[in-house]
């Protein structure tokens, strides 16, 4: 790296006198902006709890076939791939503010169009909707925050994006277990609501508004956020314009990390994690669990648990031994829970009807399979949850032009 680079890659605001400020509004900030990877969480674990109660239904209420179950989760998928493009461009021209209290709307409105639904259409709608907020929460939210806070919290403030991500699944879980889809729609307008309602009280981010040359207003926003208006620098000119370039993937030090980097985002993607989390209830019931809905909230509870481990001895252990860890225990449970399906094949007596938290002396053998299952779901999704926290953290190897440029790489 040329000392150019190394110029490039500092922060744009400095605390001021080298020491910490003693600003506590950017907590508040930065808890409205993570409200976004909340919503985004919601969305993805809504599917999970309500896909069983849409297939359940019997005419003339609304129904689900197999079909449109399936599209129904994976829907949401096309429109956070859209939402990822449109963010992009967002965040440059609208602003990190602009853009967060923009993706509330598709939000609020996708799950207005599911609670108020006639048809399946109008379902997949809904669910498209807030795909699309998805895909730019994902991209405006940690962008926000990395840019409000500093130095000395800022690893802990980007280490929280993607556990709200996941308190937003097990929301999604547990809410589920009482609510209705229609009701659970419903709370799923609350957290991106809330998020609008504190967001129109946030500041810009001072090193968008430096960018963008608008002094008085990034003083104003560093004194609100930091508590100081000092320790920040002008950004060089033109730095607004600087970007990623093709001809940049020339360099062996850009294209070999590049391709690692893609070729392990797109492994983690295709492992199936997704699919788990969108249709974690049909699974467990597929498996005739009694109470596939505590299965779910137990699945949810780890996967929190472990995103939270994983942040904090990431650093220690290292990305990539946790990497090649979460590999293997990925397909050890993929494989265990292969295993559950084959041994409970047979008939209506076998262990797949028996309650998940039933006494041991009922049926021994029935009991210890279906914990199996659920244990080999746990494991998955303990392997899923540190695989992707190290991801998220080392996916600005390249040091470019990055939206987490400001600081937040480790």
């Amino acid at each position: 790296m040329t000392p150019g680079d190394q110029e490039e890659t500092q922060p744009l605001l400095r605390p001021p006198g080298g020491s910490a400020p003693r600003g506590r509004r950017v907590f508040l900030a930065a808890f409205a902006a993570a409200l976004g990877p909340l919503s985004f969480g919601f969305a993805l674990g809504y599917s999970s709890p309500a896909i069983p109660s849409l297939r359940r239904a019997a005419p003339p209420a609304l129904r689900l076939d197999d079909a449109a179950a399936s599209w129904f989760g994976a829907i949401v998928t096309l429109g956070a791939a859209a939402g990822g493009v449109l963010g992009g461009w967002l965040v440059d021209r609208a602003g990190r503010k602009l853009s967060l209290l923009l993706c509330a709307v598709p939000f609020v409105a996708g799950f207005t169009v599911i609670t108020a639904a006639q048809n399946v259409w109008m379902l997949l709608g809904g669910r498209l909707l807030t795909g699309l907020a998805c895909g730019i929460a994902s991209l405006v939210a940690p962008v926000y925050i990395s840019e409000i806070a500093y130095p000395e919290v800022r690893g802990l403030l980007g280490s929280c994006v993607q556990l709200m991500v996941v308190i937003g699944i097990l929301l999604a879980y547990l809410a589920g277990w009482v609510l209705k889809w229609r009701w659970l729609a419903v709370l799923g307008c609350a957290p991106p609501s809330f998020m609008l309602l504190l967001m129109c009280c946030m500041p810009e981010t001072p090193r968008y508004l430096l960018t963008q040359h608008k002094r008085q207003e990034a003083v104003a926003a560093m004194q609100f956020l930091w508590g100081s208006e000092q320790g920040w620098e002008e950004p060089p000119v033109g730095a607004e314009h600087e970007g990623f370039h093709l001809a940049q993937l020339r360099r062996p030090g850009v294209y070999k990390p590049f391709i690692i980097g893609i070729s392990l985002m797109a492994f983690q993607q295709l492992s199936g994690i997704n699919a788990v989390m969108f249709y974690a209830e049909t699974i467990f019931e597929e498996a005739k669990f009694k109470d596939s809905s505590l299965a779910s909230v137990i699945v949810g509870i780890i996967q929190v648990l472990f995103t939270a481990i994983a942040a904090l001895v990431m650093d220690r252990a290292g990305r990539r031994l946790l990497l090649a860890l979460s590999g293997v225990v990925m397909v050890f449970s993929t494989s265990a829970f292969g295993a559950y399906f084959k041994l409970t094949q047979g008939g209506p007596s076998n262990s797949s009807h028996v309650d998940l938290l039933a006494p041991v002396s009922m049926e021994p053998a029935g009991v210890g399979l279906a914990w199996l299952a659920v244990g080999s779901m746990c494991l998955f999704i303990a392997g899923g949850a540190q695989a992707l926290r190290c991801l998220l953290a080392g996916r600005c190897l390249l040091h470019l032009q990055c939206p987490f440029h400001s600081g937040l790489c480790p």
